[in-house]
């Protein structure tokens, strides 16, 4: 179903799936975030971050890792990214639905942190992160999941305004950062919704309305084109 214009659809799958396994799409993103941040006047790396999911429903079409959300009652997949204060996608994950935040969180977090030597503050609903001394949470903890690295801890949903004040209450060793939270900051949540805007700008896309994928590493493609397009579309204007 591609444009007229397009090349025949084995042509444009061959370079999409290469592109994929070699990390093209995620170096693309990540090489355009860095030149638009540098156009609005921000350093090119993040030193502050918000994470969340997204369950998204899949389709009949079979695949790898699906399971249903509990919580939201969705049986299918989910979206865990990492959006710098901008709402630009940093990191994204995809997996089943029955993998709970924090340990989804784990898995987004943990391959990324040596390729974020700026990032600080890393902010999320209560119900994405543990809070101070609950350690990864979860079904993780309940697995056993003694001798792990802690997970950054959370900035509670109404404190996300605090990201860059500052203003800590204490922090969590993770990898070789030292990863800050705030739990006693009471301001308004002027940034509540930058994660859930990028989760709209991905959304518009007809793709991404449902997770159509048998692979989950073909979704976090599609996130990545998806960022790509928004991108180059601002870097033209500006």
């Amino acid at each position: 179903m591609l444009p007229r214009e397009f090349p025949p659809w084995k042509t444009v799958f061959h370079y999409f799936r290469a592109w994929r396994l070699d990390g093209t799409w995620a170096k693309m993103n990540r090489a355009l975030r860095r030149r638009l941040r540098e156009k609005l006047g921000r350093d090119p790396e993040p030193s502050a971050g918000i994470v969340d999911a997204q369950s998204a429903k899949t389709t009949g079409v079979g695949g790898e890792q699906r399971g249903f959300d509990g919580g939201k009652k969705i049986r299918g997949r989910k979206r865990h990214l990492l959006v710098d204060t901008e709402g630009l996608v940093v990191e994204a994950r995809v997996h089943s639905a029955r993998i709970p935040d924090q340990d989804g969180i784990r898995r987004l977090l943990e391959p990324a942190h040596s390729r974020l030597p700026r990032l600080s503050y890393i902010c999320g609903s209560m119900r994405a992160l543990p809070r101070p001394g609950q350690g990864v949470g979860g079904a993780g903890a309940r697995r056993g999941g003694r001798g792990r690295k802690p997970l950054p801890e959370a900035y509670p949903r109404e404190d996300l305004a605090g990201v860059g004040k500052g203003v800590v209450q204490g922090g969590a060793a993770y990898g070789s950062q030292q990863v800050a939270y705030a739990s006693e900051l009471r301001e308004p949540a002027a940034r509540r919704g930058v994660l859930e805007r990028t989760f709209a700008w991905i959304s518009h896309n007809r793709r991404m309305a449902k997770d159509h994928e048998r692979l989950c590493a073909t979704g976090e493609a599609f996130i990545y084109v998806a960022m790509t397009r928004l991108m180059v579309r601002r870097l033209a204007r500006a």
